[in-house]
């Protein structure tokens, strides 16, 4: 079983993903286009949300801190806090993020990791009281991975808040069930890296089919675009 995982975006008219970028509107500022994207979250009622590593870093901010005696570690798994409520979950291939508390916000963190990430890793995550699942295979096996999540965390409903990439990857997948998408009065304007969604060169023609379920005018000149997603 896997859970239900909703992809919940703020994006520029052309789909920049950076709000500090975007040009400015008389409708509204990026602070209130940031509660209400943060309203329609809560409203949204995940039991968890998932970003990619450089997202997470923004808010993890720690630098690596390994104990001097690693000792065992578990693989593939360790889970440090169940029932926690409401997880924070952070993809990390090449285990690059560090934590200098077990949570963000209140929100248990939960790491999935590459195959090959250093046990010197796992154990300064585990020492800090983090969550982990370590992938059997070469490449992240993504539905593998969310029903674990699902499993021993019981999570029901999955927050996708990533960059284009993890996006991309979730949808390509066939993972996620819907998307919630705030369009911003706002254009970036940059050539390179638009769209909230991106993945390589093949792209995701061919792999989905979304369907519209509802379109809300907001506050702030916010357009609010639900879409079902079916392969």
């Amino acid at each position: 079983m896997k859970p239900q995982i909703i992809c919940h975006m703020l994006a520029s008219l052309d789909g920049g993903l950076h709000p500090s970028r975007y040009t400015k509107s008389p409708d509204g500022t990026l602070a209130e286009w940031s509660s209400l994207y943060e309203h329609i979250h809560n409203d949204l009622a995940g039991d968890a949300w998932i970003v990619g590593r450089v997202t997470m870093a923004e808010m993890s901010k720690a630098v690596a801190h390994p104990p001097a005696n690693a000792g065992k570690v578990d693989r593939p798994y360790h889970f440090a806090q169940a029932g926690a409520g409401i997880y924070a979950v952070a993809l990390d291939p090449s285990g690059r993020l560090h934590f200098s508390k077990p949570d963000i916000g209140g929100d248990h963190v939960v790491v999935l990791l590459g195959r090959d990430v250093a046990d010197s890793h796992l154990a300064e995550l585990a020492a800090d009281g983090v969550s982990y699942i370590v992938a059997e295979t070469a490449d992240i096996d993504l539905a593998s991975m969310v029903e674990v999540l699902c499993r021993e965390f019981g999570i029901r409903r999955l927050l996708l808040e990533g960059g284009a990439g993890i996006n991309g990857s979730f949808l390509a997948a066939g993972l996620v069930d819907e998307l919630s998408l705030l369009v911003a009065p706002a254009l970036d304007g940059r050539a390179a890296n638009q769209g909230f969604v991106e993945f390589g060169e093949s792209g995701l023609a061919g792999k989905m089919q979304l369907s519209l379920t509802s379109c809300e005018a907001l506050a702030h000149g916010l357009v609010h675009l639900r879409y079902a997603v079916a392969p």
